[in-house]
């Protein structure tokens, strides 16, 4: 897309290609791989019943959906020691994670070279992207992974169960889910730059009521957003989830859940009377409230699942400067959406099951001067059908009456096929839209209530195979995408126009092997060739997206409980820009980490990040963390 700060003369440079130590460590990868194929699903061996409700909005076998699926357990978050869930992701298949500084700045996910607002993200089954925002994307900057219990990266357009925002996929985060008996766990970090984390939480059941509640708080002093800065932007965050079940019978359950964050950032600007890039005294706040009730009703022994739903989400965002007159926010940003949902699941026969579903969401936003709003309608229908055994097949179809564009029809089948091999042959077909936000709508200076939303179209095939005893689990998947009527700020008419197009095409490679009990060695490797097909730019590559990336994570425990591990990123060069005339070089980040038991309830634990103290940019003048050391204790009551 254009880059209104640095867009200049279109000059087309050499495709930038992996330097020589990237190029031997994806050598030494294909060679792991060469004969094998390489898997689309879990990042655990052990994935017998492992369970998405991201591919078709319910819960569903991952061996039975044609759909890329990630998923990511507790045990990882805790076994990589990971606070930001953008790090944790940015070593999945298919990511690209870029910052705008320390911890806390603007953070983007992008999935399969797309837009970094076209990630849908949920929270509990939430919609948590901005309505506040510009092109309505999340900022994964105020993620963190105090109260997460499971991740769910679903690669491809999936707007039929989830509607807007899904086409380059979604990325559906889970909190801790209440437990049978009492259980606790807790631990507190501290580390480089005066960072402090501390995060606990709690959850049992007693009669009908089951709960949970976590809780934690970062605070750092960071590193200066601006990569020459002198003076230091901190981060700090309050968080909170809690989750209530009430089963008033065995077939009917209240379920409440609810997630809140309050952060503030420091951050660089550009101060007159220059207008460049440079240290200020400038820093935002975001709180965010995101909440759903929901009534399920098992109706039929079980075979037809009811879910009646209310969701909101709720953001508040300021930018201030302390050296500004008056202490008024620069920036005055209110997002609130509420989703009034009903989802059945019907297990028809045993060979066929039909999920469909009905929603109305108002999306309001408030800019301090304007107040704007809209509504979307939506029905949707899929059917699953495993006519004979191995062999999943789902065709789906969704509508969304929005009465600011009009209405949208959007398509999906997906199929898989396992074989007793061990083999796992997956497919699919979707299209996802985007719809255009309130502020490209109706913006005073830039809106466009004119617009139509975003579209794209995607296929992929991928193989998956497991051998030795389930011992080793390699696959790969094979993705095209075309998106059409993105939407960019046209130069020529000063507002929001759908004149962008794009086309991402490319190979995901996993491995994941456990040469013996205590040892596991996991990678994936990514090559995404993504083309800007805009007028102007035909045939640039998108900005900030890396054709190539490497993950390489192993772990080891020795029997009297010590663990050992290391992760090992590499990326490739990209622009930062969409005339192809600012390069960001790639890089190697390095962490190793360690813990060890004291007992069955405690214990120590360590890392260090960036080993080699890389340094590097995902945003041309942004900074990045050098070598940083953390160290903490966990403690867990079961």
């Amino acid at each position: 897309m254009r880059d209104r700060l640095t867009d200049g003369a279109h000059t087309r440079r050499p495709r930038p290609c992996l330097g020589q130590e990237h190029v031997k460590f994806i050598q030494w990868l294909a060679a792991s791989t060469a004969l094998l194929a390489v898997p689309a699903v879990a990042q655990d061996l052990d994935r017998d019943g492992d369970i998405t409700v991201t591919a078709s909005g319910v819960a569903q076998d991952v061996d039975t959906t044609g759909q890329a699926v990630t998923i990511i357990d507790r045990e990882t978050i805790e076994q990589r020691q990971t606070v930001a869930l953008s790090d944790l992701l940015q070593t999945t298949p298919g990511i690209t994670v870029t910052r705008n500084g320390g911890l806390g700045t603007n953070t983007a996910v992008r999935i399969r070279g797309a837009e970094g607002d076209q990630t849908l993200t949920l929270i509990d089954g939430v919609r948590v992207n901005d309505p506040s925002s510009p092109g309505g994307g999340f900022d994964f900057a105020n993620l963190l992974s105090a109260s997460v219990e499971r991740v769910e990266v679903l690669r491809g357009p999936n707007s039929v169960p989830w509607g807007s925002q899904a086409i380059g996929g979604v990325v559906n985060v889970i909190t801790r889910r209440p437990t049978e008996g009492l259980q606790a766990r807790g631990n507190v970090e501290y580390g480089d730059m005066d960072t402090l984390f501390a995060s606990g939480g709690v959850s049992g059941s007693s009669g009908i009521i089951s709960g949970s509640l976590s809780g934690g708080y970062l605070r750092t002093d960071g590193i200066s957003a601006y990569d020459r800065g002198t003076e230091r932007d901190g981060y700090r965050q309050y968080g909170a989830s809690g989750r209530v079940e009430v089963a008033f019978a065995p077939n009917i359950r209240l379920d409440l859940r609810g997630y809140w964050a309050d952060s503030r950032t420091d951050l660089d600007g550009f101060p007159a009377p220059a207008f460049t890039f440079a240290d200020t005294n400038e820093y935002s706040t975001a709180q965010e409230l995101y909440g759903y009730a929901g009534l399920n009703a098992d109706l039929l022994d079980g075979r037809f699942r009811n879910v009646v739903a209310f969701q909101i989400a709720d953001i508040n965002r300021d930018n201030f400067d302390r050296d500004a007159a008056g202490g008024e926010p620069q920036f005055f940003g209110r997002g609130r959406s509420e989703r009034y949902t009903y989802k059945g699941d019907f297990q028809a026969l045993e060979q066929v099951r039909l999920v469909a579903g009905v929603e109305h969401e108002t999306t309001r936003y408030f800019d301090g001067v304007g107040r704007f709003s809209r509504g979307v309608t939506s029905v949707w229908g899929e059917v699953i059908v495993t006519p004979v055994e191995g062999l999943a097949v789902t065709g789906a179809v969704r509508h969304d009456d929005d009465d600011a564009f009009g209405g949208n029809t959007t398509f999906a089948a997906n199929a898989a096929y396992t074989l007793p091999t061990g083999t796992t042959l997956r497919a699919s077909y979707a299209e996802g839209f985007k719809a255009p936000t309130l502020y490209q709508l109706y913006d005073g200076f830039s809106g466009n209530p004119d617009l139509d939303p975003e579209t794209a179209k995607s296929w992929d095939a991928g193989i998956e195979q497991r051998l030795i005893g389930d011992q080793l689990v390699a696959s790969a998947t094979y993705f095209n995408r075309k998106t059409r009527n993105q939407i960019d700020y046209d130069l020529l008419t000063f507002s929001y126009s759908n004149i962008a197009r794009t086309r991402a095409e490319g190979v995901e490679i996993g491995l994941v092997m456990r040469p013996v009990e205590r040892f596991t060695v996991s990678g994936s490797y990514t090559h995404i060739a993504n083309e800007n097909r805009s007028a102007g730019f035909v045939g640039n590559d998108l900005a900030r997206r890396p054709e190539d990336t490497v993950s390489m994570s192993a772990d080891y425990r020795f029997p009297f409980g010590l663990a050992l591990g290391a992760t090992v990123l590499v990326v490739g060069d990209s622009f930062d820009n969409a005339a192809n005339t600012v390069r960001l070089d790639g890089y190697t980040l390095t962490n190793i980490r360690a813990e060890l038991p004291l007992g069955d309830r405690f214990s120590l634990y360590g890392r260090v990040e960036n080993l080699f103290d890389a340094d590097y940019r995902t945003v041309a003048n942004y900074g990045t963390i050098g070598r940083a050391v953390y160290g903490g204790v966990r403690v867990k009551f079961d």
